[in-house]
């Protein structure tokens, strides 16, 4: 029986994959405590791979903050903030704090 609406298989793969891909991304970086003249951008980071300084999600914090104040902006404060939980099959991890995430107080001049 044919298919009515034909499908290029290996093409509708690559798309799930983007999606999935794109989604595990997502939180990566947060613009939170958003306000008229700043807030709080939170990213990702892990020590081992260079700690919050050296994450490549803080470029990214960097613009959110730039796009926020384009006349630039100030930071405030900054430092760990809390990570995030995930539930877990294994007997004993769940609710065990998974990601690290560091965080930056900034202000718009």
């Amino acid at each position: 029986m044919a298919s009515r609406c034909p499908t290029n298989r290996p093409e509708s793969i690559l798309w799930v994959a983007v999606a999935l891909f794109c989604a595990g991304c997502s939180e990566a970086v947060l613009l939170t405590h958003e306000t008229e003249n700043g807030g709080v951008v939170t990213y990702l980071f892990k020590e081992d791979r260079g700690g919050p300084m050296g994450s490549p999600h803080r470029s990214e914090a960097l613009k959110v903050m730039e796009k926020k104040c384009p006349s630039g902006y100030t930071i405030v404060r900054d430092g760990e903030v809390q990570g995030y939980g995930s539930m877990s099959s294994v007997e004993g991890h769940e609710g065990e704090a998974t990601g690290r995430r560091w965080g930056m107080q900034f202000r718009c001049k």
